[in-house]
């Protein structure tokens, strides 16, 4: 089974490592990353959902880790998760099937971590 908190803090340490090598590409999309989540006509709650079924539609583990884990902080429940599934799986059919199972099993990993 996959650790989806501990691939968080993975992917944060090889991010920090790829911003030693291309220091201005990582403050770049750490702007753009803070421009689009911050609250304006959306809520960041919402773009997290967002930004999560996309990375469920792409298949992308660590962007799942990363996503649940920010979503979990903005007050997400399994119910918003599992309709983020839902919308992903109409979206990317099987293979979105297969890593919205694994949104929700991040999201009661991260859960259980917080207790």
């Amino acid at each position: 089974m996959k650790n989806f908190p501990e691939r968080s803090k993975e992917i944060g340490t090889l991010m920090g490592k790829l911003g030693m090598e291309v220091p201005e590409v990582l403050k770049s999309f750490g702007a753009l990353h803070a421009a689009s989540f911050k609250n304006a006509a959306l809520d960041v709650k919402t773009k997290e959902l967002i930004a999560l079924g996309i990375a469920i539609a792409v298949r992308c583990d660590g962007c799942i880790a990363s996503h649940v884990e920010a979503a979990l902080k903005e007050g997400v429940t399994k119910e918003d998760v599992a309709e983020t599934v839902s919308v992903a799986i109409v979206m990317g059919g099987g293979p979105s099937l297969v890593y919205g199972v694994e949104a929700l099993e991040a999201l009661s990993q991260f859960q259980a971590a917080a207790k």
